[in-house]
């Protein structure tokens, strides 16, 4: 009866609550964005590739609590999570492993020398956020290493009202949610201050969490020369009961901090415009295999990486080039890694052509890389669109993408995994075509690609009989799919209703290549359909069902619903957030179940 009643609080939640105060459904239209990503910015109907924008409307209407969920919802995009509340997530895009995905900061680079299951880690609370840029395809040439399959940028809030909002969130699992989030507009300064913290007894044994966020943005001196700084600090301790074993002896625990500091500033004329940057991230994880015993098994890491960067654009009559230099070091010390650490230096140009009456663009670019460890790489690519009309575009790209191995790949061990100091870079030459179109009413877009990689890093052993997975750089592997994105906007009974779909497929030989690949490429989604309706039907009251299908490489598939109901009164929003609404028994990787169908309550008071 409990899936019955969730859903039902969700639908008929309408008709109970139909006097208040005007709250129209939120929208944004994408003609206004401009993706930020690039060093070279573009309005996001005139961009060559495959990008997808998260608007401060979607997620608002997502039935989503933090980032990792939210990003479930848009197709081309896994998600593997290990529970609730955001404390591990894995972050794949079209098909790629976890370390193979770049996560930004307002276009910091957020990359963990140690291993990609961190790169979750830096999500933002939804408070803060104004978009998400997802960018899929190979970006090495514009971001770097580890932007192998896609980038994922994080924009953080620009519009500093004085404003303070409080939420509280109580449901499921003993879950307890609260945050206060701060905006001030002084003479010469403004600042954006959240602080939050995010708790739960659990869905199952061993599956706690009690997490802290804090977030700090700051512009000083707008007046003259405006400096931005961003701070954040996260720190997470969870149960992480079968995580990385089946063992039923082990009772695993994990603790880990991320954090970061930048400044940013900008000098812009007529025609140029250059954007330095100095950053600093820290990351800190501690694991214990049994959580009441740490003598027993315990992992130790702490990671820097210390940055400077300069990225620019200049305007002439041949067209926009843009270029950008990056220096980073990077350090480890770590009681199963040792005590390591590399130089890095990144140079890239690229530059766009308009011809055709504008109509056709051509931007071709390359990125040159030097690691301390691993010597210099080149990685070139080009993208072409062609405007057909206002609405209409078809485009295309080519490009190469690399990844060197963490210092897990290289140097971990345990009795069941082992590194392996010989590996080399990942490489891959990927190709893509596809159309889009856009209006305020309607928008679609369809994207077919390739990836031909070689020498892939997973965790391998050569039979069955041997316990220990050794970190390999497998031969050659394709991958190929094509994505459908579509949303539709109408008006009922003077509201704005919204319905956005998306559909992913996807197919690769990497099973042909060795029949014992380890937990990781085994779980790969091969079809994905989500789906997502924001309505409106009375003043103060929106809801939101989100429904998501996937059918993995392993042969699990599963369908899972989520809703979400807000009402506005005044200065106070109630909300309801009901997940896996029918119970959907499954794994979305390792050996962790998901959280049965559990609903979360929520209080938002906005101090004008």
């Amino acid at each position: 009866m409990r899936p019955v009643i969730l859903l039902g609080l969700v639908l008929i939640s309408n008709f109970l609550f139909f006097n208040g105060f005007a709250q129209n459904l939120p929208t944004q239209s994408l003609d206004s964005v401009t993706i930020t990503s690039t060093r070279i910015d573009i309005p996001f109907k005139e961009n060559s590739r495959t990008i997808t924008v998260i608007t401060a409307a979607d997620i608002k209407n997502s039935a989503a609590v933090n980032v990792a969920d939210l990003l479930q919802q848009f197709a081309g995009v896994d998600i593997r999570r290990r529970g609730t509340g955001g404390s591990q997530a894995d972050l794949h895009i079209r098909g790629g492993g976890f370390d193979q995905t770049l996560l930004l900061i307002d276009g910091i680079k957020m990359d963990d020398s140690q291993t990609g299951h961190h790169t979750m880690n830096a999500a933002l609370p939804l408070e803060v956020i104004e978009r998400i840029e997802i960018i899929k395809g190979p970006a090495a040439r514009i971001f770097g290493q580890n932007a192998f399959t896609g980038a994922i940028n994080i924009v953080t809030k620009n519009q500093l009202s004085n404003t303070v909002s409080t939420n509280i969130e109580t449901g499921s699992f003993g879950q307890f949610n609260g945050s206060v989030t701060v905006g001030s507009e002084l003479n010469n300064s403004s600042h954006l201050v959240h602080a939050g913290k995010v708790t739960s007894d659990g869905y199952r044994i061993n599956s706690d969490y009690d997490n802290s966020n804090y977030f700090l943005k700051s512009v000083f001196n707008k007046n003259n020369q405006p400096i931005e700084m961003i701070a954040t600090f996260f720190d997470r301790k969870f149960g992480a009961q079968n995580f990385y074993t089946t063992n039923p002896t082990f009772f695993e625990y994990e603790e880990t901090q991320n954090s970061l500091v930048a400044f940013t500033t900008k000098f812009q004329s007529e025609k140029l415009k250059i954007q330095p940057r100095v950053y600093w991230k820290r990351n800190q994880d501690m694991f214990l295999l049994r959580r009441d015993e740490p003598t027993f098994f315990r992992n130790f890491h702490i990671t820097h990486k210390v940055g400077a960067e300069a990225n620019a654009s200049y305007t002439s009559k041949a067209g926009v080039t843009g270029f950008g230099v990056d220096l980073s070091h990077i350090s480890i010390s770590s009681n199963n890694l040792g005590e390591r650490n590399r130089f890095m230096a990144n140079i890239f140009v690229e530059h766009l052509f308009k011809l055709a009456n504008d109509q056709l663009d051509i931007t071709p670019g390359v990125a040159l890389t030097y690691f301390s460890d691993f010597k210099f790489h080149a990685f070139p690519g080009i993208d072409i669109g062609f405007q057909i009309s206002e609405d209409f575009r078809t485009y295309g790209n080519v490009g190469y993408t690399y990844r060197i191995p963490t210092y897990t790949d290289l140097f971990y061990s345990d009795p069941a995994t082992q590194g392996n100091p010989d590996l080399e870079p990942e490489e891959a030459f990927a190709q893509e075509i596809g159309i889009k179109y856009i209006t305020p009413k309607l928008s679609a877009s369809l994207a077919i690609f390739n990836r031909d990689a070689t020498n892939l890093i997973d965790y391998i052993r050569p039979d069955t009989d041997d316990a220990v997975f050794t970190a390999t750089n497998i031969t050659e592997v394709n991958t190929k799919g094509f994505e459908f994105d579509a949303a539709y906007n109408f008006k009922l009974k003077g509201f704005t209703q919204s319905l956005n779909f998306g559909y992913a497929y996807l197919d690769d030989n990497i099973l042909d290549q060795n029949q014992d690949l380890s937990r990781y490429s085994l779980n790969t989604l091969k079809h994905q359909y989500t789906s997502r309706f924001s309505s409106q039907l009375f003043k103060n009251v929106r809801q939101n069902i989100v429904y998501k299908y996937a059918e993995r490489t392993t042969g699990q598939t599963y369908n899972v619903w989520d809703a979400s109901i807000f009402m506005q009164i005044k200065t106070v929003e109630l909300s309801i957030t009901a997940n896996n609404i029918f119970d959907a028994d499954y794994i979305e990787t390792g050996f962790v179940p998901m959280p049965p169908s559990n609903v979360l309550f929520g209080l938002r008071y906005n101090f004008n």
